[in-house]
């Protein structure tokens, strides 16, 4: 019973926050005249950190390093365990346009603030579409904006971190820009997959940005390479959280892509190229600045 009272309470709150901000982030647009919306994206971001703090029972924390100057861009990754995790996320202090499934978009009140916002929609079953994201954010980060993916696609069932694509990491290599990862825990117990109902006694949401990667080493055919390094580092921040070895929190053990082998690995310690495509593991190539044909999944 308290469960779905905590639920209701939350549910209402999110839903009446969300219709109430609807004109707060249409003048924020209207006045806003950065080139990337910067400042009526970081709006809605206020938005998020606010329903964070409408459930009682989540004690959120999150730690830097944060970057110096929040214009400088990043291509942001992290690991996805919940419908919980952009609002959680939404509280580092800096702008980022996010990559999120175009059925959000669809929503009414929230579907308007994402676009209102200048994030980015994506349709999962369309080949087109992928490409069209990779060139909205190249364009986010030419304008100084950092970028935010979830490079696994979509939450995790199991609580472990799944694989990740590439496409994130080949842009970032391509347009020389360094990778931000951000490792996130608890979202999976306090708000399940598939569920609605948030867990009154969930364990602390942790969040922890950590330090960015550089690309400069890196040639887009290595894009493989810097995924798996960076996704060995997310892994063995959830697994150090949780007590625990590399291989419980690691949906990948076992396989090439195994956080284990990648936690010291760089491009030159023999990573492989990006065309490898071993089973199971997915790659998203952007699209070519020379206007050459659409990649794929």
């Amino acid at each position: 019973m308290r469960s779905v009272l905590v639920s209701l309470w939350v549910w209402f709150a999110i839903g009446t926050l969300i219709v109430l901000w609807v004109p707060v982030l249409l003048v924020a647009r209207a006045i806003d005249r950065d080139p990337a919306h910067y400042y009526a994206g970081y709006t809605l971001r206020i938005l998020g950190r606010l329903l964070t703090y409408v459930n009682p029972f989540w004690d959120v924390r999150l730690e830097g390093p944060f970057p110096e100057n929040p214009r400088r861009p990043y291509v942001v990754v992290g690991n996805h365990f919940s419908q919980a995790d952009p609002p959680i996320i939404s509280r580092v202090p800096w702008e980022m346009k996010w990559v999120a499934k175009k059925e959000l978009f669809d929503l009414p009140f929230a579907g308007w603030l994402l676009r209102l916002s200048g994030d980015i929609s994506v349709d999962r079953s369309s080949k087109k579409s992928r490409a069209q994201v990779l060139t909205t954010a190249r364009d986010y980060l030419a304008k100084r904006c950092s970028v935010m993916f979830f490079p696994e696609g979509t939450r995790s069932r199991d609580g472990r971190v799944q694989r990740f694509s590439d496409g994130a990491f080949r842009l970032a290599i391509e347009e020389e820009v360094p990778v931000l990862p951000i490792a996130i825990d608890g979202t999976h117990e306090a708000l399940p997959k598939h569920s609605i109902w948030f867990d009154p006694n969930p364990e602390p949401i942790r969040v922890q940005v950590l330090e960015p990667v550089e690309t400069d080493d890196y040639t887009p055919d290595q894009a493989r390479a810097l995924q798996r390094h960076v996704r060995a580092r997310v892994v063995r921040q959830v697994a150090k959280w949780r007590g625990t070895d590399l291989d419980t929190v690691d949906g990948r053990s076992g396989t090439a892509a195994a956080a284990a082998d990648w936690i010291d690995a760089r491009a030159e310690a023999g990573g492989g190229s990006s065309e490898e495509r071993p089973s199971g593991e997915a790659s998203v190539k952007p699209s070519r600045p020379s206007g050459t044909s659409e990649p794929g999944r």
